[in-house]
């Protein structure tokens, strides 16, 4: 079989490439450059610079063909000018997410069919497993990585059936310490690199000075809310549906600067995000203070002093119907049904007891306890044991 893997210059890659070709494959190696301007990054150089040196020396020390393809012009236009447009909004998008959605799995995969591949690999801490249902259809199951502390699952949460279909992640049975040891005992360059950081594809950056390229900077205010906030303290209402009862557990509180105390100044309520604590300039409280909302009209940062502040917790979440994407299509949920599962918000985030509901005009989840930090534009996941079924962005 030929096999195109994406060598990014990192670890993973390279151990990907070297068990397909022990398992008898043609592989061919190819490095997507996906960035070319240095200006917003925190290192010295543009990374891709020497990401791409290292991929070619790996190839090399493989005996493999190696290419590089330029993708930066697709890359701005799909994932960095969606991320401007998301944080204006208010949002907090995934690059990661979406770039493997778009770029990876998407131009990068035709790209690799079109050198005649049958299909592509990534360094992914992920696992593939298939069987036929009663029709003799090919169903694809993605699981979780064998790593717990690396399992990259959430990051390939928008794939679907046919690009799983095209899709190896080989090294999703092993422990990162396993794959640097194989790098190691191989000699490849990239055996005690440190994992890249930062955007998918650009590096480290400082966000808001990546924001600050097309996002203006406006000084605004900071407001504290404090925990007597009436909204906290009030009774919960009786509801007549549990649709009813989910709309009022996933609306966020809305805030007057009346509300609180105006304890400081930003540059723009775009460059935060929800949960945030860091960047704020905020002194004299005994705890950290958590951005708990943004008022993009008025450009006010509302945040509330400690980690377990009231207005941080919300016990359910909205997405729109049309931002629903069920992996497992099979298992996708009709009008009026609900699913018991395991949900995370964010990468890392340890995956919480969740309930799915599906009506007629939108999709939720209710967790079994409340949620620090719901994000607009994040992606929700869930999962049934190992296997990741579907996702969809937070509204």
């Amino acid at each position: 079989m030929k096999i195109v893997v994406g060598l990014s210059g990192g670890v993973d890659s390279s151990v990907a490439a070297y068990l397909l070709q022990q398992q008898g494959h043609e592989v061919v190696g190819l490095f997507m450059r996906n960035w070319n301007d240095a200006s917003v990054t925190l290192e010295d150089e543009c990374p891709w610079i020497e990401d791409s040196n290292d991929a070619l020396m790996v190839a090399q020390k493989l005996g493999i063909p190696f290419q590089v393809i330029d993708m930066s012009e697709l890359y701005k236009e799909r994932i960095v000018d969606y991320m401007f447009a998301e944080y204006e909004k208010g949002r907090t998008p995934n690059p990661d997410i979406l770039c493997n959605r778009e770029v990876k799995f998407d131009v990068f995969l035709e790209t690799a069919l079109a050198l005649g591949a049958d299909k592509v690999a990534t360094g992914h801490y992920a696992r593939l497993n298939s069987f036929k249902d009663e029709n003799g259809k090919e169903i694809y199951q993605l699981l979780a990585g064998k790593d717990n502390n690396k399992d990259q699952s959430y990051f390939l949460c928008q794939l679907n059936q046919n690009q799983l279909s095209k899709a190896l992640f080989p090294i999703g049975e092993l422990t990162k310490p396993e794959v640097r040891q194989i790098a190691k005992e191989l000699g490849l360059v990239t055996a005690e690199k440190k994992d890249s950081q930062g955007l998918c594809f650009i590096g480290k950056v400082s966000l808001p000075e990546f924001l600050k390229q097309q996002l203006q900077p406006k000084e605004g205010e900071i407001v504290e809310i404090f925990d007597d906030f009436v909204e906290f303290s009030k009774e919960k209402p009786l509801f007549s549906s549990k649709l009813e009862e989910l709309e009022f557990l996933s609306s966020k509180i809305k805030y007057r600067k009346s509300d609180g105390k105006v304890i400081g100044k930003h540059q723009g309520a775009q460059y935060y995000t929800i949960g945030q604590s860091k960047g704020l300039g905020i002194g004299g409280h005994k705890e950290s203070c958590f951005i708990i909302n943004r008022d993009m009209e008025n450009n006010i940062l509302y945040v509330g002093e400690g980690k377990n502040f009231p207005g941080l917790y919300r016990k359910a979440l909205k997405i729109d119907n049309s931002e629903v994407h069920w992996i497992r299509e099979d298992l996708g949920l009709k009008n009026g049904e609900s699913m018991d599962v395991m949900a995370r918000i964010r990468y890392r985030q340890p995956l919480e007891k969740a309930t799915l509901y599906q009506f007629e005009n939108a999709f939720y989840i209710e967790f079994e306890n409340p949620q620090s930090a719901i994000a607009e534009g994040q992606f929700a996941a869930w999962y049934r044991d190992e296997e990741l079924l579907g996702s969809g962005v937070i509204s």
